[in-house]
């Protein structure tokens, strides 16, 4: 199927410009085609990646809830298609402030998108923009559904998208990508380190935090008990699904094929993550004794996450560093949030978390002063240049983008938690979300003889 899809495309990529520039198009049109081709592919990797989410938190949690993540999933990456079509771009991307000042903290305009048919003086057209720039949302409130996990009403993840892709998640982008303040100190967040994984991990603490732990996870003397997830293989198939839906992430960020640019992107994307894999496994396997699959698949997730801003910034052997320090802050960090008594079934404030802080601040530290030139945004950090003011962008857009997505979810899950509560009962969390949000068992024929059992 993989090997008949590549040669599709590459087969299209061969007779798409004869076909639609028959008339000796000029190499602006000619680019601009090939382009669009890209970014559309990458859109829909990165639209793939909500699969591997079904499945990293289906196998990262209990069968009696796996029904309810799948539907969930699918649910709330449509309705949050048409918030981001009615508001969410236009927060982003808007371009309709008079005020300048106005416009360095929100975009304003493009509400309930109405885009040009085809592309305008040969630019990437505006709707494969606008889908590439969904995706990335959806994937932001994936990662923020990992705090909800397991505990939380269905009518919570309905009012919560609602407001994250409205007001939340675009007011994060606009400041960095979008042209904000950020953009204009220059904040480098390639592909969304801080933009994407940091804003949703954070949502997810708001929402972990608030709801507290799951039933049976915390003893009274505080120590933890471990809840395991019911399918380790949907948990590793999902990180390789994520893997391979992050080229389009990261590579596909550069919007265009050009001079090649977004091969480097992929290639220190990749070398990013195999460092986490592999640093991960030998941090656990050191402390612990045992090679810890959960951990050496966590490592993976935090390396790509940690390259995601830097990918466009470093050298290869930054970009192996960056994926090493990775892969052992997401051991220790889940560590340190389960001391604290904070409930992350899949790890979402480790991997995304942690890792997108460190990933944001690495800039500082390791980008080149010839890739900062390249992409356009900010400068070479300490090493290259010398100088601390780029490591000093790295860590205001951590410290206010973090401040601000954490601030804005507390007040809106406070504020839902005391006008209609959002966690199930304890009845329902006992019996499962599949059975008690849906009436129905994600996997009949084994609940169905568990019951049997049960009786006999």
């Amino acid at each position: 199927m993989i090997r008949k899809m590549l040669f599709t495309l590459g087969a299209m990529c061969l007779v798409f410009p004869a076909m639609a520039f028959a008339n000796d198009p000029s190499n602006a049109t000619l680019n601009m085609g090939v382009n669009s081709l890209w970014v559309m592919v990458s859109f829909v990797l990165v639209l793939l990646m909500q699969g591997g989410f079904i499945l990293l938190e289906t196998g990262s949690t209990r069968m009696k809830n796996a029904g309810h993540v799948a539907g969930k999933t699918i649910f709330t990456a449509g309705l949050a298609g048409l918030v981001y079509w009615a508001v969410g771009y236009g927060i982003a991307f808007g371009t309709a402030n008079a005020d300048a000042g106005t416009s360095s903290f929100i975009g304003w305009g493009d509400f309930f998108f109405n885009p040009a048919i085809t592309s305008v003086d040969d630019g990437l057209p505006t709707t494969i923009f606008f889908l590439f720039q969904l995706a990335f949302a959806a994937v932001s409130l994936s990662i923020a559904w990992g705090g909800f996990a397991e505990r939380a009403k269905l009518s919570s993840y309905l009012i919560f998208t609602v407001i994250y892709i409205a007001a939340i998640y675009p007011v994060v982008a606009h400041w960095i990508w979008g042209g904000g303040w950020l953009a204009a100190d220059g904040a480098q967040d390639f592909a969304g380190s801080t933009v994407v994984h940091l804003s949703g991990a954070l949502a997810a603490l708001a929402a972990t935090i608030l709801l507290k732990p799951r039933i049976g996870k915390f003893n009274k003397d505080g120590s933890a008990n471990e809840i395991a997830g019911h399918n380790q293989v949907y948990t590793a198939l999902s990180v390789l699904l994520l893997w391979v839906g992050w080229f389009g992430f990261n590579a596909g960020s550069t919007l265009a094929i050009g001079d090649g640019f977004f091969g480097y992107v992929a290639f220190t994307t990749m070398l990013g993550a195999g460092a986490g894999a592999v640093s991960s496994l030998l941090i656990s396997w050191a402390v612990t004794g045992k090679a810890d699959i959960t951990t050496t698949l966590n490592g993976t997730l935090a390396g790509l996450v940690a390259i995601t801003a830097s990918c466009a910034f470093v050298d290869p052997w930054a970009a192996v560093v960056i994926g090493l320090v990775a892969g052992v802050l997401v051991f220790y960090s889940a560590k340190f949030f389960e001391k604290m008594k904070i409930d992350d079934p899949i790890y979402a404030m480790s991997v995304h978390g942690a890792a997108g802080i460190w990933g944001t601040l690495a800039n500082g530290i390791f980008a080149t002063q010839a890739l900062a030139e390249k992409v356009g945004v900010g400068q070479g950090g300490i090493i290259d240049t010398g100088s601390w003011y780029q490591l000093w962008v790295q860590f205001e857009s951590v410290v206010v983008c973090g401040a601000f997505v954490l601030a804005a979810s507390f007040l809106v899950l406070g504020i839902m938690k005391l006008v209609m509560g959002f966690r199930v009962t304890e009845e329902q969390e006992i019996v499962g979300l599949d059975l008690s949000e849906h009436g129905a068992y994600g996997y009949p024929e084994q609940m169905k003889k568990a019951g049997q059992n049960l009786q006999g």
